[in-house]
């Protein structure tokens, strides 16, 4: 799931963060790739973070059905500028069930991709060419 958004890469990191809360989600994790790779290997890179995004029912419930799809939690948003705009990407949570094969994980991950959709649909609101 993308959107580009008509947005400054700090206010779309915000709006992110805001959106995702709207739906009930905690950012967990937050790696800064721009820093890293400069810290770590000495390059440019644009202004990229990925965040570790976690709703706590919905993760409670897929780790009862099993303990190891701990391995693919929290679900991942990464944030990136592109030129004067920004790209938002949501990893869709069906890959939970494709990568598992647990069938059990199948409507946990509909209700994690309803609301990442709803975090989407928010957030397109400052797509590129949206309407004002």
């Amino acid at each position: 799931m993308e959107v580009r958004l008509d947005l400054p890469y700090a206010e779309a990191v915000a709006r992110v963060r805001e959106a995702l809360a709207a739906e009930g989600f905690g950012v967990l994790t937050e790696i800064d790739v721009r820093a890293t790779m400069s810290a770590k290997l000495g390059v440019e890179f644009e202004d990229y973070v990925i965040l570790g995004a976690c709703n706590p029912q919905l993760a409670h419930r897929a780790l009862e059905v099993d303990r190891s799809v701990g391995l693919l939690l929290p679900c991942t948003v990464t944030v990136r500028a592109d030129g004067p705009a920004s790209v938002v990407e949501l990893l869709d949570p069906q890959t939970m069930v494709q990568v598992t094969g647990l069938a059990g994980l199948g409507p946990i991950a509909d209700e994690a991709g309803a609301r990442l959709e709803r975090v989407r649909r928010a957030l397109a609101r400052h797509a590129v060419g949206a309407a004002p």
